[in-house]
Parts: structure tokens; sequence; C-alpha cells
């Protein structure tokens, strides 16, 4: 039980306020509480992801874009293709990512790995 409202009730077990004053006072704690979201009721900022890992080398990409960001960017311009250091046959199809997170998922959604033996992972967090 909160801790206000704890108080509130010893109050009226004291007999220092009555219990429409208690009644009233708890509603305020509670109007108050629906006014201010906590941070576990915030909405978490959903991110894309995409790392891109060499043999025996630490990260060597490593790019973060707002969930939001890419969905105007597809609205806008349509298909957006990235292209890994020119090789065409790895173009991402964010339009398939997109459909990922319209759908919810969550996690590691794509893993690629190049010509030259470069990892590339795509993450929706």
């Amino acid at each position: 039980m909160n801790e206000n409202i704890s108080k509130i009730l010893k109050m009226v077990e004291e007999g220092k306020i009555d219990a429409a004053k208690a009644a009233e006072l708890i509603d305020a704690i509670n109007s108050k509480e629906k006014d201010e979201p906590s941070e576990s009721k915030k909405p978490s900022i959903k991110m894309l992801k995409i790392k891109v890992i060499s043999e025996g080398e630490d990260e060597k990409v490593n790019i973060k874009f707002p969930v939001k960001f890419i969905k105007a960017s597809l609205k806008a311009f349509g298909k957006m293709p990235i292209n890994i250091d020119g090789d065409k046959d790895n173009d991402i199809d964010l339009q398939a990512i997109a459909d990922a997170i319209e759908h919810g998922i969550e996690g590691k959604i794509m893993e690629i790995t190049t010509k030259k033996g470069e990892n590339v992972e795509i993450v929706i967090e």
C-alpha cells in the first residue's frame, strides 16, 4: 500500500481526520499518481541496431536508429536498402525490417555474412 495512504488511514484511526476527509485526500493522491507517469510506465524508445563485426576484430560499425525514424523514412522514400561495402548482393530491405517492427518483433531479426567475412547483425530493441 502507498505510504501516504497508510498515513491517512492512521490519522483516521487516531481521530485526527474523519472518513470523508480521508477519502478526499486518497482521491487527490490517486489522481496525482495518474498524472505523473512513473519510469516503468514511460514507453521505451525502440531502436534499430546494426552491427558489423569483422573476423578477429571488435565491432567495426555500431549504428542505432530510432524505429520512428525508420518508419518515417520508409513512408517518405519507400524502400531504403543499405549497401554494405558496395556488395549489391547484401542489400538489406528495410521494409521487411519495418514489417517486423509493426508486428512487434524484437531481438535479432537478421544476420548476414558478407563476402568479406564480416557479420552484420540487425536487432530491434
